[in-house]
């Protein structure tokens, strides 16, 4: 029995020690999507809950501020080729998915970093590709940061009364 305590306090200590804790408050979410004409995006990224809070004043994305676009640790986003995001070029790769609100207007940006904690240490000079877009109204409102990948390389940012739509292809 002592050693069995002992291997579960050795145990606990060391996923302690990793750094690594569950989250059940923004649970990990990956998403796979292909669009019509051969891309695959692989979307990863942490799902927060509104839980009440008001987002832009005590909930992210906080206005003009970098945002990871999601909870925890980076966005990732992944393409298998390269592509046109709202008509600019991006290169096949694997890049931090970050995003700037201001209102309607809204900056979806590539960054090469993908191993960061948030947006903590985010540079604009590992930027790659930096589009503007346009939110909507989201219909109905979103609880839970949702991103979803249509056929058609339509991408959405869902989050509370937001609906962040951009083109891949």
């Amino acid at each position: 029995m002592k050693s069995l305590l002992l291997f579960a306090a050795m145990s606990i200590t060391a996923f302690a020690a990793s750094g690594q804790k569950p989250n059940t408050q923004s649970p990990l979410t990956e998403i796979h999507g292909s669009t019509s004409s051969g891309t695959t995006i692989y979307i990863r990224y942490n799902q927060p809950s509104v839980r009440g809070r008001n987002i832009g004043k005590n909930l992210e994305p906080l206005p003009g501020k970098v945002w990871r676009t999601g909870a925890d640790s980076t966005t990732v986003f992944e393409i298998n080729k390269a592509v046109k995001v709202e008509g600019k070029s991006l290169p096949a790769g694997r890049y931090a998915l970050f995003t700037i609100a201001n209102g309607d207007d809204w900056t979806i940006i590539f960054n090469k970093d993908v191993h960061k904690w948030g947006a903590f240490s985010y540079k604009e000079s590992e930027d790659v590709l930096r589009v503007n877009v346009k939110a909507k109204k989201a219909s109905p409102f979103q609880e839970k940061f949702t991103i979803t990948v249509s056929k058609d390389g339509q991408i959405h940012l869902l989050w509370g009364d937001y609906d962040v739509p951009f083109k891949v292809v």
